[in-house]
């Protein structure tokens, strides 16, 4: 077990921390920092992320994709800034989703263009009634001869509002216990008609998060993908990824406000010495230290995992759930450290804490996450 990386590793790294330093930061900065990037920024964004090799990291070689480990991936991804993380963690998956099954013609239509990042693609899973308990969606996929069509709302969906594309999963009828069968769809927005409503978040806001409804939205059946019924299994085998991906971002804020908290502590004085020579303040420093590198290791132990192929539900709910746990904790002290600092703006302590939330919830809520890990501890589901 080694726990240094290795050259090839370290050259990564550093590579995705430049890319980040001085290309996509820039880019972020020109824009406002309180709405949401406009679709030419974020296509420029996605021309950087191609040249770098990752906008396709998760499809296999022979379809194009760059052949990353999950491990490297992760090791790129605690660089990049995390409202392009989470963005290219959403059209990355859903690349890998379209490609598990479309349709021969139609993945030679679009694949390129997913994995050069010149289209966006995202997912459309959740739905008012259909978040954590994603085998009850109601959206309804009718088939008339060769055209399908889509009723439906999907809410909180990363991307929508600057896709091209998106993979909607419907209700293809009910199987003899009268659940929805999932299916998969390809919905290009520049051939079918969707409603789309940015949704107001209270981080990462120049993030894009969408209610998205479909009124018999058309398209063709060669845009069905996969079999009825397989799109549960896709989901999962992307979010056991997404979940340790999504802890390492989350740990990238913190560890911003950390170092934020240390530069203060250190430069601060009081009774005479500085803030950082304070007992109660040291041991501060180490719980926050010990929290970020104990969730960062987990996180890291689960992205290695699923390059070993074994299975990695539980310990990929484990990961992100530790990780966004700690991320928030270590900002709560780092503005508590900071004094009256730590609540104003200047600082930005508070937006910090405000973006590092928001990861609580993609893929599983922290309860969720708690009952997939558990399932694998005790091989009970205590929700079926």
């Amino acid at each position: 077990m080694i726990f240094e990386l290795n050259s090839d590793q370290a050259m990564l790294a550093d590579a995705a921390r430049r890319l980040s330093e001085e290309t996509l930061a820039p880019i972020l900065s020109r824009e406002p920092a309180d709405a949401p990037l406009p679709k030419a920024a974020m296509l420029e964004i996605y021309g950087h992320l191609a040249d770098f090799g990752i906008t396709a990291a998760r499809l296999p070689e022979e379809f194009g994709g760059s052949g990353l480990s999950m491990l490297d991936y992760g090791l790129i991804m605690e660089q990049l800034p995390p409202v392009v993380a989470l963005s290219l963690l959403s059209h990355d998956g859903s690349t890998v989703r379209f490609n598990a099954g479309a349709d021969p013609g139609v993945r030679e239509t679009y694949l390129a263009a997913f994995r050069e990042g010149r289209k966006i693609i995202c997912t459309a899973n959740s739905e008012p009634n259909a978040g954590s308990d994603s085998n009850t969606i109601s959206t309804r996929l009718e088939i008339e001869g060769d055209r399908a069509f889509i009723t439906g709302t999907k809410m909180w969906i990363t991307n929508a509002s600057i896709c091209d594309c998106m993979i909607v999963s419907c209700s293809a009828g009910n199987d003899d216990h009268g659940r929805p069968v999932p299916q998969r769809v390809l919905v290009d927005l520049s051939q079918s008609r969707v409603g789309l409503h940015e949704t107001a978040l209270a981080g990462l806001k120049q993030g894009h998060l969408c209610e998205v409804t479909f009124d018999r939205t058309e398209v063709p059946v060669t845009h069905l993908i996969g079999s009825p019924g397989d799109a549960g299994k896709y989901m999962t085998v992307v979010w056991n990824a997404n979940r340790p991906l999504i802890g390492l971002m989350a740990l990238g804020i913190a560890r911003r406000a950390y170092n934020i908290a240390l530069a203060h502590v250190t430069d601060r004085r009081q009774f005479g010495a500085p803030l950082s020579a304070r007992q109660l303040v040291q041991q501060d420093l180490s719980d926050m230290e010990a929290a970020l590198t104990s969730a960062r290791l987990t996180c890291l132990m689960a992205l290695a995992t699923l390059d070993t192929g074994a299975r990695s539900n539980g310990l990929s709910a484990m990961a992100k759930r530790l990780a966004t746990e700690n991320a928030n904790r270590v900002i709560h002290l780092a503005m508590q450290l900071c004094g009256g600092m730590g609540i104003t703006e200047e600082l930005g302590l508070a937006q910090l804490w405000a973006d590092a939330r928001v990861f609580q919830v993609p893929d599983g809520t922290q309860g969720i996450l708690a009952l997939i890990h558990g399932r694998d501890i005790t091989g009970t589901a205590a929700w079926r």
